[in-house]
């Protein structure tokens, strides 16, 4: 891994940085509308996210708030473009679970820049994302719908692991949901976020590093014109933000 920090290459947050907290960002949501069931697996409800993959670079690249951003921007694209089907508990799971693998590895990787201090990482947000995916199934989804989706009836949710799981009961069902569906489920949509993280990895960050170069690296540079530029560019995301925030709650409340 790099020992370059991006972030040491230019202080604070800048027009080249919130680029390609955008780019990260748009590739994320795409890739979460694609989400696909491994239905052969796992439970047809448990969607694969490849988006994970452009938030952990992101993290490490950028920083781990930069993840953190990108994970809010992916959800509001997909709730713009998409919509909701599980009044938003089904994208507050996303956020928690991207956030917890993406963002830890991020801070832990920001102090031990090395190729060990990135696999510690990856190591220790994967575990966060699995431990934050079980607490968060067990306490808000599943009661979430049974009581919400399905008045109370747990009928619907066992049938729909029957075909993976005959002998699923209300009494057995917590045990084949989250030890074997869950638990291995967000291990495997780990497993695959890391190796195509280490694989593409140092060829963005050194990417991001000679773009950041030419932007600030240059020793007659117009400062004041660089700042009104960042400026410019920051108050063009937060409007950006604000109006994907707009849209995604009109699609919900008008258009739905």
């Amino acid at each position: 891994m790099d020992n370059v920090s991006v972030q040491k290459e230019h202080k604070g947050i800048s027009s080249a940085h919130i680029a390609f907290i955008a780019m990260f960002s748009t590739l994320a949501g795409i890739l979460y509308i694609l989400n696909f069931s491994i239905p052969f697996a796992f439970p047809g409800f448990l969607e694969f996210k490849l988006s994970d993959i452009p938030i952990l670079i992101g993290s490490f690249t950028l920083g781990p708030l930069s993840g953190a951003a990108i994970t809010v921007v992916e959800i509001l694209i997909k709730l713009v473009i998409k919509g909701t089907s599980t009044m938003f508990v089904g994208e507050l799971s996303d956020l928690v679970t991207s956030c917890a693998f993406a963002v830890t590895a991020g801070i832990i990787y920001k102090k031990h820049r090395t190729f060990k201090g990135a696999l510690a990482a990856m190591a220790i947000g994967s575990a966060s994302l699995i431990c934050v995916a079980l607490v968060f199934n067990r306490v808000v989804l599943v009661p979430f719908y049974v009581r919400v989706f399905f008045g109370g009836n747990w009928t619907p949710l066992i049938q729909m692991m029957k075909p993976l799981f005959p002998s699923c009961t209300r009494e057995t069902f917590y045990t084949f949901y989250l030890w074997v569906s869950v638990l291995p489920f967000n291990l495997l949509r780990c497993t695959v976020a890391v190796i195509v993280t280490l694989l593409v990895y140092k060829r963005i960050s050194r990417l991001i590093n000679s773009v950041n170069r030419k932007i600030y690296g240059k020793p007659d540079r117009n400062v004041k014109t660089e700042k009104r530029i960042n400026t410019a560019f920051i108050i063009t995301a937060a409007t950006v933000l604000v109006l994907l925030t707009v849209f995604a709650l009109l699609r919900f409340f008008v258009f739905d």
